[in-house]
């Protein structure tokens, strides 16, 4: 079977009356719609794993940001400190979600952990704080990495969503790296 001969048995887009028509039925289903491919309350769950997640980060660059102390802790904590509002905007952006799905996001703070991918590990000094985060954004990356390709055509909105998320996560990965080189002295990664 040729690509033309596959285009031709699944359309591009459906015609106008059955678009008007689908989208009328179901109401109550809000943003899900009728063609939803996913599985909601497996995304929910998911999703809410991605909540904790962003909110211990946050939690951690937060604690970063105040508690680091030495001479050549400003930039660090200026970092840390951007980094923060990140991952609450990403926190946030996923609870928004979560509730466009149908669902409650759950910011429960006795759950908070047992649900996030990363660990609450501050460190006891700014190199230890460094590498705390880099391990947590590396962490980060390889769960948002598998759940785009989880996602993938199944739910676009969410995938593309972690996308964003991911792109912004690997940048964090990238400043902590670096900022581990400037404190520490020799570059973990080849040039």
């Amino acid at each position: 079977m040729n690509a033309r001969s596959r285009t031709a048995e699944k359309p591009f887009l459906s015609d106008v009356k059955t678009l008007r028509a689908r989208a009328r039925k179901h109401l109550e289903t809000g943003a899900v719609g009728t063609n939803y491919a996913g599985d909601v309350k497996k995304t929910i769950r998911i999703l809410q794993t991605v909540l904790a997640t962003g909110v211990v980060c946050t939690l951690r660059y937060t604690q970063n940001a105040i508690a680091a102390h030495g001479i050549s802790s400003e930039g660090a904590k200026a970092e840390f400190a951007e980094h923060a509002r990140e991952e609450w905007g990403h926190a946030t952006q996923v609870a928004e979600r979560i509730n466009q799905l149908g669902g409650d996001p759950d910011f429960n703070p006795d759950g908070l952990l047992t649900r996030s991918a990363a660990q609450y590990a501050i460190g006891s000094n700014l190199v230890e704080m460094i590498r705390e985060n880099l391990v947590a954004e590396r962490i980060a990356i390889d769960h948002y990495r598998e759940l785009v390709r989880y996602f993938g055509n199944n739910d676009p909105g969410t995938r593309v969503m972690i996308e964003n998320i991911l792109t912004v996560e690997e940048e964090h990965a990238d400043d902590m790296h670096d900022l581990l080189v400037a404190h520490e002295g020799t570059p973990m990664l080849p040039e």
